[in-house]
């Protein structure tokens, strides 16, 4: 497919994951790439698999809980490509623990990732997606629908995201805007294999996240984003869309 072509989609957290994947399924469908993530290794070898597919792909380092390091990522990207068509907020961090034993610090690492760094990268790419009328793809999670035990940080970073996607989506309908959010459960990336229930926790407390026996893959969650990013879901806006095996049903 080549629903891309001729588009420029930035893309966050792109060292690995379901940034990673979400990099390569937008540039396999034809689109120019620009990858950024604050892991510079990675961050490479995303961008060097892609150019050996044939894909255009340029990156930049980028700390997404910092407000210039957004702007300059979006800056670089516009000035790499020429617009910006398309942006995919995948990058995040997981704090898990214990709620009476979460520190001011991880609080503030989640919020500043998964919630700030949404808002800040989105606020610097508006006014390029204004001019091309294009969209904004956030990930969430279902841990931003439902509760999670021993996740409080990430739960309400996440279900801020789900928020601030509605709210802008309803704020930039009617400039042509469209911005949706897709909400994973379980997927295999190295941000959920590094959890471990925490000293003390109660393993069944987890029970209700798994209704199906398996885990998605990052491939399937680039599927769904690649789909929301695209002119076939011109008439999506504002969604929050699990993709859980059903976990949230």
């Amino acid at each position: 497919m080549s629903r891309f072509e001729d588009k420029v989609a930035l893309v966050t957290g792109a060292a690995s994951g379901i940034g990673r994947a979400t990099a390569e399924r937008l540039a396999a469908e034809k689109a120019a790439v620009f990858c950024s993530d604050v892991n510079g290794i990675g961050l490479s070898e995303t961008i060097d698999a892609i150019r050996k597919a044939g894909g255009r792909v340029s990156g930049k380092t980028c700390d997404i809980s910092s407000t210039d390091a957004c702007d300059e990522s979006v800056a670089a990207a516009v000035e790499e490509f020429g617009q910006l068509d398309v942006l995919c907020n995948v990058a995040g961090v997981g704090v898990y623990g214990h709620a009476t034993e979460l520190t001011t610090e991880q609080w503030s690492s989640a919020i500043g990732v998964n919630l700030s760094g949404t808002f800040f990268m989105s606020r610097a790419a508006l006014p390029h997606l204004l001019e091309t009328e294009g969209n904004i793809v956030n990930v969430a999670s279902t841990a931003g629908l439902v509760g999670i035990a021993y996740a409080a940080a990430y739960c309400a970073s996440k279900g801020g995201v789900i928020a601030l996607t509605k709210s802008m989506a309803v704020e930039f309908a009617h400039r042509n805007v469209r911005i949706n959010c897709v909400c994973p459960g379980g997927v295999d990336t190295p941000l959920s294999r590094a959890f471990k229930t925490p000293e003390g926790g109660r393993p069944e407390l987890f029970a209700r996240m798994m209704l199906v026996p398996k885990v998605g893959s990052p491939a399937e969650i680039a599927t769904a984003i690649a789909y929301l990013a695209s002119d076939e879901a011109g008439y999506v806006n504002g969604a929050a869309f699990p993709i859980d095996g059903g976990q949230v049903a």
